[in-house]
């Protein structure tokens, strides 16, 4: 058990690994939250203590099971972002490997990752499928709530009945982030940035958004009526409202460099050609052209200064549905210069200095996610393949 407090609600609390637990009637789905993979991040951890002490006291009927998880035990308890590094970057197959199967722990957060594999994969192995992984996260300036996930169309499909901005591609700059380590499993799994750390609506906004995942999943029966009146509550939270976005360039923060966001960027502002964005060693640097910025960086911790978005376009959206679901992939690798990577034929290796005409563009709308390989090749991974999209079919909000 350990202590974390709330700026913004001036409580503390008391929790375990798992906050909270539900068992409720065979056959619904395992739906799992997680709070304070971030230490600085505690809203979640007081939205879910809210709504699950909701649910039991109002003895409100729940079909399968619901989780309310913590992340970084340790950095909850000193509210910062991490103990020695990023919990939510290190969620490699390799390191798992290491950590969970040969017990070599290095430091503080490898042993929180030990904790949470150990606990996530009892859940799948003792769950009832359909199997929903939602992580919420807040961030350090102010913004409106978004959603984040990995590109696969089962990912896509299930977010889109939130009235939220959607941003697709951030695994193809954030690397080793729990909810891809999930979406390589094959399940639905996806982030929730409800607000600032310390701002008390990112709680209100929390509570809310696990109120009507419940009821999305039929995790928690509900009228049609309540369902539209729970989500026109979330509608509330944001503008711009829904629509999808793409990531397509990241800010690097380098280990010795001095990085200062200047004051007054939040998430989705359209900033104009020549403006200062932040102070990198000491040298102001400004956007070359009219740029959309996403997550500016205002907190000390962090690796990533800021991104750049772009909304994507409905006919885009839809090319990219009928080519993956035609695997054009597969008829790609009968080209010069593209190749399979390994046998699971999900991944693709790019010779770029055959395959020139491989933009990164053409790869997202296959569903890939590309990463330079060495100066000469691109490696691409592909979440389609893996997808169990079987599991979900039955369920009201899923179409093939």
């Amino acid at each position: 058990m350990v202590l974390v407090h709330s700026t913004a609600l001036d409580e503390t609390v008391k929790i375990d690994r798992v906050i909270d637990h539900i068992r409720g009637r065979p056959g619904g789905p395992t739906v799992v939250f997680f709070g304070g993979v971030h230490g600085n991040e505690t809203a979640g951890v007081f939205a879910l203590k809210e709504v699950f002490k909701e649910l039991k006291s109002n003895n409100v009927p729940i079909d399968g099971e619901i989780y309310a998880i913590s992340g970084n035990l340790g950095a909850l308890t000193t509210r910062q972002r991490f103990q020695d590094e990023d919990l939510n970057r290190i969620w490699f197959s390799e390191r798992i490997t290491r950590i969970v199967e040969k017990k070599e722990i290095h430091n503080k957060e490898e042993k929180e990752l030990h904790d949470l594999y150990v606990l996530i994969d009892s859940i799948l192995e003792t769950g009832n499928p359909p199997f929903y992984f939602l992580d919420l996260h807040t961030t350090s300036g102010d913004t409106s709530p978004f959603m984040v996930l990995n590109d696969s169309l089962l990912n896509r499909t299930y977010a889109s009945h939130y009235p939220l901005p959607i941003i697709l591609g951030i695994e193809e700059y954030l690397k080793g982030a729990l909810l891809s380590y999930i979406n390589e499993l094959g399940y639905v799994s996806l982030g929730f940035e409800s607000g600032q750390h310390d701002d008390d609506k990112a709680v209100h906004n929390c509570i809310e958004f696990v109120r009507y995942s419940l009821a999305l999943v039929e995790s928690m029966p509900v009228s049609s009526e309540k369902l539209k009146e729970l989500k026109e509550t979330v509608a509330g939270f944001s503008v711009p409202r829904h629509r999808f976005f793409e990531i397509y360039h990241q800010h690097d923060i380098g280990p010795d460099t001095t990085f200062e966001m200047y004051p007054g960027y939040v998430n989705f502002q359209k900033v104009p050609k020549g403006a200062p964005l932040a102070s990198v060693d000491g040298v102001a640097l400004k956007t070359t052209k009219t740029r959309q910025i996403f997550m500016p960086l205002y907190q000390k911790q962090g690796n990533e200064g800021f991104y750049f978005i772009r909304p994507i376009p409905q006919f885009v959206l839809w090319l990219s549905k009928k080519l993956r679901r035609f695997k054009v992939d597969h008829i790609l690798v009968k080209l010069p210069g593209v190749s399979w990577a390994d046998n699971n034929k999900d991944t693709l290796l790019i010779d770029l200095r055959i395959a020139r005409f491989f933009a990164k563009p053409f790869l997202h709308l296959l569903g890939y996610r590309a990463r330079r390989y060495d100066h000469a090749h691109l490696i691409a991974k592909n979440r389609e393949s893996a997808s169990k999209s079987h599991e979900y079919s039955k369920t009201t909000w899923f179409r093939p």
